[in-house]
């Protein structure tokens, strides 16, 4: 019984460490959004309990208050949500290579994930980091213009177009009132 209940921890500390090791390093990634303080209608907010919805989200910065520009997988509609509290601006807001991440649930597994909004091969294969990802027609792909891989949002992989590696993935978590994303 010993042998066993030390074998089960080896795997667990195993798999903890792949899960961790699995988690995009190579741009930093930081986003808190506060649903509270964003309640439905909002795009972002409604698509958090919604399993197949899925937002690109990037960031700017207007007249001193950070705006949130959601783009929405399935009908392509982007929304600007302004971050107006002084604690949302003063959150620190990195979103990975260059100013995008993906964030949505899959509908393979319910899970909440989120990817790097730029081309994982292309970012590898030509460094920089301009190559980024836009909605296919189906809602359910994100597709690079430069190398034309089609990805599939509920899992990450190349879907169509050349193999190669899947999309960076940050780590994700939803506490029915904050959203996060780090790495």
């Amino acid at each position: 019984m010993r042998k066993l209940a030390v074998l089960t921890m080896c795997l667990l500390l195993w798999a903890c460490d792949d899960a961790e090791n699995s988690i995009y390093r190579g741009h930093a990634c930081y986003f808190i959004f506060d649903t509270a303080l964003h309640p439905m209608p909002c795009q972002l907010t409604m698509a958090l309990s919604n399993p197949g919805h899925f937002h690109t989200v990037s960031a700017t910065m207007s007249g001193g208050i950070r705006h949130i520009k959601a783009t929405r997988n399935y009908d392509h509609s982007t929304e600007d949500i302004p971050l107006t509290t002084k604690k949302e601006n003063d959150t620190r807001c990195l979103l990975g290579a260059n100013n995008a991440i993906v964030v949505g649930r899959s509908s393979y597994t319910g899970m909440l994930v989120c990817y790097e909004g730029q081309c994982a091969n292309c970012l590898d294969q030509y460094g920089g980091n301009s190559y980024p990802l836009t909605w296919s027609t189906n809602g359910q792909q994100l597709e690079c213009a430069r190398c034309h891989r089609c990805y599939d949002v509920n899992n990450g992989v190349v879907a169509q177009g050349e193999g190669g590696r899947q999309l960076y993935q940050y780590n994700a978590a939803f506490d029915g009132t904050l959203l996060r994303a780090w790495n």
